[in-house]
């Protein structure tokens, strides 16, 4: 049976949220109250998974462009499964006779993970834009991402029931259904639309490797929209990590819940993710309905709305004088980033030249990392010197450039 290239796409973005859902809803209780980390050992496994993203991403990059996207791809599910898998383990290492410190363990297997993610950023994007067209991969990224929003749906009962048998489950599971999509990948992914690179003079990996990411370097820096492109994803990167590790401590410390105070924070947040994720969805499917997503103007124009919208519903969030602001502004922020992933991933995907785009989209995942790795301090500086009030607004605050590069984006074309 052949399976085209789309399904297999779809499928791959299905089970990556899946699992994603299944390990990170939970997440907190098995670092937390299993192992026992301590707020610096939190930061330091953030830290080594986004150092492990900026020093590899652009080698991983151009592998895929100098050789195969489909293989960096297949590489990538399997060390995000072990590494994952690995993680899920670390209740089990006196057992298995194994005398390492959880956090040691916890940071290796972070890296691996962190190099996983390297090798597929960007070279599925690149793959699957080759395999069915520039005009066509919009709406595809759109209705890849309804998709995975069902995914996320059944993923947080499963998480839930898996973390009550052990918390370290969701972490196997996550781990073994990576893997499992890889051993898929290698039977069912075809590559077809990519075309190895001719190079001059003798062959060699370093040179062949070099060649590419030089060529990726200068398109980057002769275009000035793929230059707007690396503003827009570091303002972004910082902007993002500012909130998403402060807006659970703001709806905790700076709001707090309503209703029984024997009911756990753990089913708010639950819900909370679930009708993110169930209102997502009928949006998302509206925008593939209405939104032309092969027109660059409309895309552009998109992004500079959606934009716009997140830095007010952000502010909102920061300034919620109670619970009800707060849900409102939170499932606002939500849905707004649900649908601006696909939106911004088909922006990239028409502005970059296919003979460098995973090297292109690589380079764009390390100005993400840098600007999460320098703006997250920032914000985290404002919140302790100040309130966590102040660091949301700083957090929206970082998005704004954003709007003045479309603009300019907009009235050159």
């Amino acid at each position: 049976m052949t399976v085209r290239a789309s399904q297999v796409y779809i499928l791959m973005e299905f089970v990556s949220s899946l699992a994603n859902t299944i390990m990170f809803t939970t997440y907190a209780l098995y670092y937390i109250t299993t192992l026992g980390l301590n707020p610096f050992e939190l930061l330091l496994v953030g830290m080594a998974l986004e150092l492990t993203v900026l020093i590899f991403e652009g080698i991983t990059g151009v592998v895929a462009d100098t050789y195969s996207r489909r293989l960096s791809v297949i590489a990538g599910m399997f060390a995000l499964g072990f590494g994952f898998a690995l993680q899920g383990v670390i209740p089990w290492l006196d057992a298995l006779g194994l005398a390492v410190p959880a956090i040691a363990w916890l940071l290796f297997s972070q890296v691996v993970s962190g190099v996983g993610y390297t090798f597929i950023s960007g070279a599925n994007k690149a793959w699957i834009t080759d395999e069915i067209g520039e005009e066509r991969v919009g709406r595809l990224f759109l209705r890849a991402n309804r998709l995975s929003l069902v995914a996320t749906l059944i993923g947080i009962p499963v998480s839930v029931g898996l973390s009550v048998a052990g918390t370290h489950l969701p972490y196997l599971t996550g781990g073994l259904l990576y893997i499992g999509l890889g051993l898929f990948l290698i039977l069912r992914m075809k590559e077809t639309g990519f075309v190895r690179p001719e190079r001059e003079g003798p062959a060699s990996p370093l040179r062949e490797m070099t060649s590419t990411w030089i060529a990726g370097a200068k398109a980057v820096r002769g275009q000035p929209i793929l230059l707007m492109m690396v503003a827009v994803t570091v303002f972004g990167g910082a902007a993002s990590e500012g909130y998403d590790r402060l807006w659970e401590a703001h709806l905790i410390t700076g709001i707090g819940f309503p209703g029984s105070p024997s009911m756990p924070m753990a089913v708010w947040f639950g819900i909370i993710s679930a009708l993110i994720a169930f209102l997502s969805l009928f949006v998302v499917r509206f925008a593939e309905k209405r939104l032309d997503v092969s027109n660059k103007r409309v895309v552009l124009v998109g992004m500079l709305v959606l934009t716009g919208l997140r830095i007010v519903a952000i502010a909102s969030f920061a300034l919620a004088p109670n619970f009800a602001w707060a849900l409102g502004s939170l499932l606002a922020v939500g849905i707004i980033g649900t649908l601006s992933g696909p939106i911004y991933d088909t922006w990239l995907s028409l502005n970059i030249e296919s003979k460098v785009r995973a090297t292109v989209l690589s380079m764009l995942g390390q100005a993400d990392a840098l600007g999460q790795t320098g703006g997250g301090p920032l914000v985290g500086w404002v919140g302790h010197r100040f309130t966590v009030r102040a660091s949301l607004l700083v957090a929206a605050a970082l998005l704004s450039p954003i709007l003045v590069v479309f603009t300019r984006a907009l009235r050159k074309r």
